[in-house]
């Protein structure tokens, strides 16, 4: 059984930082991608950064220069630094990791259990 569970995430104010944080557990075989999305209510989750085992790195163009993305392979953590956090990154943030659970097993998607960031204005 995989899991995903995320810490992290809360209240500030416009202009402040939060740090993010995932790990990754159970029977993990290998990891290729990992990352952080977010959903606004009614609206389609949308990804907000993402890192492969190689370390290729994406972000959506809302946050580059403000949000860093940074994974540990060996302890199968992943984590969001934020930076100049705005009203509108106010949302609940997901992480996601594409795992294969054993050898010769296909990758599947896992979620973590959603983190909310509310900015302030």
């Amino acid at each position: 059984q995989v899991q995903l569970v995320q810490s992290g995430g809360g209240l500030v104010q416009a202009g402040g930082s939060l740090r993010l944080s995932c790990a990754a557990s159970g029977s993990i075989f290998s990891i290729n991608a990992m990352g952080w999305y977010r959903q606004v209510p009614g609206k389609q989750r949308e990804l907000v950064a993402a890192i492969t085992s190689g370390g290729t790195i994406t972000y959506a163009d809302s946050v580059k220069g403000r949000f860093t993305i940074l994974r540990d392979n060996a302890k199968n953590l992943v984590y969001l630094q934020m930076n100049s956090l705005k009203p509108e990154d106010t949302t609940v943030y997901y992480c996601n990791a594409r795992i294969r659970a054993y050898r010769g097993g296909n990758e599947r998607d896992y979620w973590g259990q959603g983190t909310q960031v509310t900015v302030s204005s």
